[in-house]
């Protein structure tokens, strides 16, 4: 008997989680069909999940470029698992062709591919088995495919506009605090062995920045592990749920209009990914679930759970999302107007499109502004322990005499 991890929806669309027992996977899945549960994704624990776990991660490049070829293969009237083998066979990713092996084997053993892929949840996530559930059951696999690669391709996209606006704050800051260390620990102690020897009175800000030298160079053991486990119980924290409560509110209120460009970042990945569940004839009720759930943020999964316990009831979609302050007026109005069309994936596509123009302006304009200030800060650092070393030096003459 093998154990399983699995997440399932009843009859009434509600979602549960947990794990069972069974001799093998198609076992596992009709007793959760027994149950009355769909499974969603069931995946085995043990020594696989094991294996799993310490596998090297897939890099989304080598997934999308996976998505796309295996959409113009079944397109081209390939079987699905004839396309496995030459996947397999050509991709530079190795750990993507381990996983593809064991899905053309799964397949192969008579598993749906949604299933076989369902059993790699580190590589396909919730939105990529989804789309291709979908798929299998509508007979356009090949087109939910493609669909799922301009997914994977935008979300790239996106996030190496993010990065690239924060790889030139970081590498100033960081080069402002090892210059702001090094005066410390080396410029300053020879300048006070000149003070020292000449006696007097040191100034107010220069005596600041001798006692500062004093403490890192005295507990520098101290100080640089603290700095280290700050960073370290941070990033842990982020992870908790109070935590990511706090870090995602507090990130969509930073002012400078660098909350604004996380609630544009996070309103263009869901409105993306809900096109692309819409557009694979999800279950709208799944589809908001799946779309929260990779939004990024906690405050527009909470704003979306609201709006799919409302869906559920008969509500139009538009409707919550007008009544959430969270939701900018744009967002709310092109859904409604989508749904009274009937053209809601168009519409959550244009919403999207928008938003990423929208972040690549704001990321330009925020980086014309952060860079002179980042350089005025660097400058201040370093012109605040200049200063603070020459003023005695003005006292020089009265010292010696």
């Amino acid at each position: 008997m093998a154990a399983f991890a699995y997440s399932a929806i009843n009859a009434l669309g509600a979602e549960s989680a947990g794990q069972i027992t069974a001799p093998d996977v198609g076992s596992a899945r009709e007793l959760l069909r027994q149950k009355g549960l769909r499974p969603v994704t069931l995946a085995e624990l043990g020594a696989e999940g094991s294996a799993e776990k310490r596998r090297k991660k897939v890099k989304p490049r080598s997934l999308q470029v996976f998505s796309r070829q295996f959409a113009t293969m079944i397109d081209a009237g390939l079987s699905i698992v004839q396309s496995l083998v030459i996947l397999e066979e050509q991709t530079d990713d190795k750990a993507l062709a381990l996983v593809i092996r064991e899905i053309r084997s799964d397949v192969e053993g008579g598993m749906l591919l949604s299933q076989a892929m369902a059993r790699h949840p580190k590589v396909f996530d919730r939105l990529y088995i989804s789309m291709v559930e979908a798929g299998e059951a509508a007979g356009i696999l090949d087109s939910v495919l493609d669909r799922v690669a301009v997914q994977i391709e935008k979300e790239m996209k996106i996030k190496r506009r993010v990065k690239g606006a924060m790889v030139y704050p970081l590498v100033v800051l960081t080069f402002a605090v090892l210059v702001l260390i090094g005066m410390l620990l080396f410029l300053v102690p020879v300048f006070q062995g000149i003070f020292a020897d000449l006696g007097g009175d040191l100034p107010f800000l220069t005596k600041i920045v001798v006692q500062a030298s004093d403490i890192v160079r005295g507990y520098w053991f101290i100080l640089f592990p603290a700095m280290g486990g700050s960073v370290y119980g941070f990033r842990r924290w982020k992870r908790t749920p109070a935590g990511r409560q706090v870090w995602d509110r507090f990130k969509l209120n930073v002012p400078g209009g660098i909350g604004k460009v996380v609630l544009k970042v996070t309103m263009a990945r869901f409105s993306r990914t809900l096109a692309t569940l819409v557009a694979a004839g999800v279950d709208i009720i799944k589809a908001l679930e799946i779309s929260g759930q990779t939004a990024g943020n906690w405050v527009v999964e909470s704003a979306l759970a609201d709006v799919r316990a409302k869906v559920h009831q008969g509500v139009p979609i538009a409707q919550p999302l007008i009544e959430d302050p969270v939701f900018p007026p744009l967002v709310s109005q092109m859904v409604k107007i989508g749904e009274e069309t009937g053209e809601l994936e168009k519409m959550l596509d244009k919403i999207a499109d928008f938003y990423e123009d929208e972040v690549d302006t704001s990321i330009a304009a925020l980086t014309s502004i952060v860079e002179p200030l980042m350089m005025m800060a660097v400058g201040a650092i370093v012109g605040v322990i200049v200063i603070a070393m020459y003023l005695p030096m003005f006292k020089l003459l009265e010292l010696v005499q």
